[in-house]
C-alpha cells in the first residue's frame, strides 16, 4: 500500500457524542477511557469521522466522534458554515471489507461439520485444474494446497489485489489468474492473501450448488437476524441509511462495485450486526465445539491467524479475537473476548486510520481494567 496523505480538514477540534452508557461504576470507568481514545481516530488517525459500539453483560454503548468544523477536503470546496460536520450513525450501513472472511470461514467449517468437505481436501479436489501456477511446477499448485491452508493464509498464493488495488471488479476466476501470474509466497508460512478466500467462495459454490452469499445468508445472516447485513453482488450503492465514504486522498468513494473484493471482502453490514455476529460465533451459536476450536487454533499460521479470525494479546494479558476490514472508503475492526460476551466494533469512513497506535490503545482501553494498564 502506498503511504496515505493527510486530509487537511482533520487538524481541528473534535466533537464526541455518547449514548446509552451502562450505569455500573466499573463499566463507566472503562467507558470513559475508551471514549477518550475514540476522537484520536479523527485527530491522529485522520478519519473524517469514527464510531464504536460496545456490548457486554452490563449493556450496550454507542459513541461517535467527528471534526467540529471542516476547512475542506483536498480538492473540494471548504465547508460552508451552515453545513454539519461529518457524522456516523448507529444504524448506518457500511462496507466491511475483510470481515467477510469470518463469515466465509464459518460457512466452510459448518460444511466440514456436515462432512460435505474436509479441511484436508486439496483445492484440486473441488476445483480441478483451476490453480496451476506455471504448469504446476511452483508451490502454488492446487494439488498441494489444502482448504486448511486457504483458511489460515498459509497456501503460498499471491494476493490478486496487488494488481487490482482492491478497486477493480473481477470475477473469482480472473482473480485467481491474476494471482497465479505473480510471484508466489512460501507455502506453509503465513502470508495474508485475499486470493485464498476467493477460492473458498468457489469451493462453497462447488460443494453446495449455491453461491457463498446464498449459503452465508441461509446459515448465518438469517438465523442471527442480521437485518442490516448483506452480500450486494454487483450493486454499487449502499442500503439506506448510510453516510459517505472517502478514500485516502479525500475522494468520495461511497459507490463501489463489490466485485472488486468478492468472497474476500464483499460484505455490507452495521455495527450492531457485527457485534451480534461475533458474539454468537464465539459463544458457540454457529459452530460445533470441534469446529470452533479449529477456528481458534493458530498453530498452522504460527500464532498469526486462526481461520477467519486472529488473536491480539493486550498489555493487561487479555487476548481478544476478531478481524479487521479495509476496503476503499471504509475501515472496521471487531474484537471480542473468547467467550463472545464482550464485543467492540469501531469504524471510520476512510481507508484506515493513519496512526497505527490508536487501534491498540482503543482495544486496551475497552478490554483492560484501568489498574492493569
Amino acid at each position: 500500500m502506498t503511504p496515505r496523505k493527510p486530509i487537511a480538514h482533520l487538524a481541528v477540534p473534535v466533537a464526541l457524542f455518547l449514548l446509552a452508557v451502562a450505569p455500573t461504576a466499573s463499566r463507566a470507568q472503562v467507558a470513559a477511557d475508551t471514549d477518550a481514545v475514540l476522537p484520536l481516530l479523527v485527530t491522529r488517525g485522520h478519519a473524517p469521522a469514527a464510531a464504536l459500539l460496545a456490548d457486554d453483560l452490563s449493556g450496550t454503548r454507542y459513541a461517535h466522534a467527528e471534526a467540529e468544523d471542516e476547512v475542506g477536503r483536498e480538492g473540494t470546496p471548504a465547508q460552508r458554515p451552515e453545513q454539519k460536520p461529518e457524522q456516523l450513525r448507529h444504524a448506518d450501513h457500511f462496507r466491511a471489507g475483510s470481515i467477510t472472511k469470518t463469515f466465509i470461514a464459518t460457512v466452510v467449517l459448518q460444511l466440514a461439520a456436515e462432512h460435505r468437505l474436509s479441511l484436508s481436501d486439496s483445492v484440486e479436489d473441488h476445483l480441478p485444474g483451476l490453480v496451476r501456477g506455471e504448469g504446476g511446477s511452483r508451490g502454488d499448485d492446487g494439488r498441494r494446497i489444502t482448504l486448511r491452508a486457504l483458511l489460515t493464509h498459509t497456501s503460498g498464493l499471491a494476493d490478486f489485489t496487488a494488481v487490482t488495488g482492491g478497486t477493480t471488479p473481477v470475477t473469482p476466476r480472473q482473480a485467481v489468474r491474476l494471482a497465479l501470474a505473480l510471484p508466489p509466497a512460501v507455502p506453509g508460512r503465513f502470508f495474508y492473501s485475499n486470493t485464498n478466500y476467493v477460492l473458498l467462495g468457489l469451493v462453497i459454490e462447488q460443494v453446495t450448488g449455491n453461491s457463498y452469499a446464498t449459503e452465508a445468508e441461509r446459515r448465518v445472516i438469517a438465523p442471527l437476524r442480521l437485518t442490516g447485513t448483506s452480500f450486494p453482488g454487483a450493486r454499487s450503492s449502499l442500503p439506506e441509511p448510510h453516510g459517505r465514504a472517502y478514500s485516502a486522498d479525500g475522494s468520495d468513494v461511497t459507490d463501489l462495485d463489490p466485485r472488486a473484493a468478492g468472497a474476500a471482502g464483499e460484505l455490507v453490514t452495521t455495527l450492531p450486526d457485527l457485534n451480534r455476529f461475533y458474539g454468537a460465533l464465539l459463544g458457540g451459536e454457529l459452530l460445533r465445539p470441534r469446529q470452533l476450536r479449529e477456528m481458534l487454533d493458530t498453530g498452522t499460521a504460527h500464532g498469526a491467524y486462526g481461520m477467519g479470525l486472529y488473536p491480539v494479546r493486550l498489555p493487561c494479558g487479555t487476548t481478544v479475537w476478531g478481524h479487521n476490514g479495509r476496503i476503499s472508503g471504509s475501515y472496521v475492526r471487531t474484537a471480542a473476548t473468547v467467550d463472545g460476551r464482550h464485543v467492540l466494533t469501531y469504524r471510520v469512513n476512510t481507508d484506515a486510520p493513519e496512526d497505527p497506535d490508536v487501534e491498540p490503545a482503543l482495544l486496551a482501553a475497552e478490554f483492560c481494567p484501568r489498574t492493569l494498564r
